[in-house]
């Protein structure tokens, strides 16, 4: 007896109900990640907006927005403390707050409320401090997890009435550096260069030196020639400086890392209908769902949509190419330039959709919502209501 094997049908993903998300009073914290270049920070603040006039009561931390986001918020500017938006429809109860990471006034925060007066003044006057909280690899992503602990913390209080935060993870070349950038500066905190530079000092100076031998005093000598004196003096005085900080670095980190991980916390991961954004999307939902991290679905970002959808790509070429083959009035050829930009237009849609397909094909249960390309720049409300519109599915 044979048996003949039925073909497997590809299911459609299911859709992702953002209205739903946001309304769920048990989520703190809506996390939109994904590569640089997709659209996050403007997903992040319609988003916002969308769960502000629903009735939530929102904060919403971006990274590296354009002016024209302030602008769109009604603000002339985004700084470090959290602004309220005064435009939005709040008939609902709700209300938004906007900001922007500062990333080195976050570090200087930090040093301030975690360190004595003089020990404090001394860090944030040291060169090399000053150096590394403005341009330290991964400090942007480290002080993005410091600012939303903050906000999560001070939840509720008559200064930060929120009771759900939106967060735009930094534009990096990895979307993988937001979870990463805790242990990444922890491990330099506790590395061997940071160990070999306060040894020194912690061990009592040149008797300390006697102490680790001729290699500490090699390497030391060493490090002088290539950083030169007055650097390695800097380096090792906020070190010692900072030290008794670095306990506190890793359990604040420790303690945010474990917040997103918690079931208060939704992942939206947003990508652009590209193939290298969507292969970055793919490589993070499989982090996320390796690390345990609540994921809530896919975002595929200004993706093409087309309205004459019964004319296909080769019926506009066809007529196309007879509109131009005769020797018809200027309007002629007009039309057969727009039928051949609508073949175009239909045929990238194709293309995005597909990718998008794939992506689920090879993700079934990932919930996925298309938003279409504008065609424009989003410069005010109005223009984030409609993202957030296509984000519920409208």
């Amino acid at each position: 007896m044979t048996t003949t094997t039925q073909p497997r049908v590809a299911r459609p993903a299911p859709a992702l109900d953002v209205d739903t998300l946001v309304a769920d009073a048990s989520i703190g914290i809506v996390v939109c990640c994904g590569s640089g270049g997709v659209g996050k920070t403007t997903t992040a603040a319609a988003l916002a907006l969308r769960a502000a006039e629903a009735g939530r009561r929102v904060v919403v931390l971006t990274i590296d927005p354009a002016r024209r986001l302030a602008q769109s918020l009604g603000l002339t500017e985004l700084d470090n403390t959290p602004r309220p938006v005064t435009d939005i429809d709040a008939s609902n109860g709700g209300s938004l707050h906007a900001m922007m990471l500062d990333m080195k006034r976050t570090f200087d925060e930090v040093v301030i409320t975690h360190a004595d007066p003089d020990k404090a003044e001394q860090i944030l006057a040291n060169p090399f401090y000053q150096a590394v909280s403005s341009s330290f690899a991964g400090t942007q992503e480290y002080m993005a997890m410091e600012k939303l602990g903050q906000l999560k913390a001070s939840a509720g209080g008559p200064d930060a009435p929120w009771d759900l935060i939106v967060v735009d993870t930094p534009p990096s070349r990895s979307a993988l550096d937001f979870l990463d950038a805790p242990n990444r500066l922890g491990s330099f905190l506790d590395g061997r260069f940071i160990r070999l530079l306060t040894a020194p000092a912690k061990a009592g100076g040149r008797a300390g030196l006697k102490v680790f031998g001729v290699g500490v005093q090699i390497v030391t000598s060493t490090m002088t020639k290539v950083l030169g004196g007055q650097m390695l003096t800097d380096v090792q005085t906020f070190v010692n400086a900072l030290d008794t900080m670095f306990g506190g670095f890793r359990e604040r980190a420790d303690e945010t890392y474990r917040l997103l991980s918690e079931e208060g916390t939704a992942f939206l991961v947003v990508a652009a209908p590209e193939r290298d954004a969507l292969r970055e999307a793919s490589y993070f939902v499989d982090r996320l769902e390796a690390d345990g991290m609540p994921l809530a679905g896919l975002v595929v970002n200004r993706i093409g949509r087309v309205e004459a959808t019964g004319l296909t790509p080769s019926k506009a070429l066809a007529v196309a190419e007879a509109l131009e083959d005769g020797n018809g009035p200027k309007s002629a050829t007009t039309a057969a330039g727009l039928l051949r930009l609508h073949a175009d237009l239909v045929r990238t849609a194709q293309r995005q959709h597909e990718l998008a397909d794939r992506f689920s094909r090879a993700h079934p249960g990932i919930p996925v919502v298309h938003v279409p390309a504008l065609g424009r720049d989003v410069h005010d409300l109005d223009g984030l209501r409609e993202i957030g519109a296509a984000l519920a599915g409208s």
